[in-house]
């Protein structure tokens, strides 16, 4: 029986877990979502949740914390200075599951964990008002590859 034991282990040996918990973390705060099997994520969440919580302090103690977790200091500069004061006014739930549907390999369930205030990239237009024209198919195709047929061509002759 497993009474008391409620954390994951995923199948791995301590240190092993723990590097895995660091790698996700160090992704997570650098690119602020990343897609992984929803075990994963469910064990990182929690670890996730404290490093923000920590950053929020702005403390030397704080950030040394939070070093040992997240071992990229650029990565940890960014939670420090942008992510924290972002989530400055919440009072934890900076993480979010969003189930993607099953790895074709094994099966595997995947979900996208992200920040939930995540700045958006390049989605960042409304109802389509910059939007580009899109050339047909076509048109853009046959001229690109016979542009870049030329380019090999002379790269080749010169």
């Amino acid at each position: 029986m497993r009474h008391g034991k409620d954390n994951y282990k995923l199948g791995r040996l301590t240190a092993h877990r723990w590097a895995l918990f660091r790698n996700l973390l160090v992704a997570l705060f650098r690119h602020e979502r990343i897609t992984t099997t929803e075990a994963k994520a469910k064990a990182v969440r929690g670890a996730a949740e404290h490093m923000i919580t920590l950053a929020k302090r702005e403390s030397l103690h704080a950030r040394r914390q939070v070093m040992t977790m997240v071992p990229d200091t650029e990565v940890v500069g960014t939670l420090f200075d942008t992510i924290a004061a972002r989530f400055s006014d919440r009072n934890g739930g900076y993480t979010r599951i969003i189930k993607t549907g099953r790895r074709p390999g094994d099966n595997a369930p995947m979900v996208i964990l992200e920040l939930v205030d995540r700045v958006e990239g390049d989605k960042e237009r409304k109802d389509g008002d910059e939007k580009k024209e899109k050339t047909p198919k076509a048109e853009g195709g046959a001229t690109a590859k016979g542009k870049k047929k030329k380019d090999k061509a002379a790269a080749a002759s010169a």
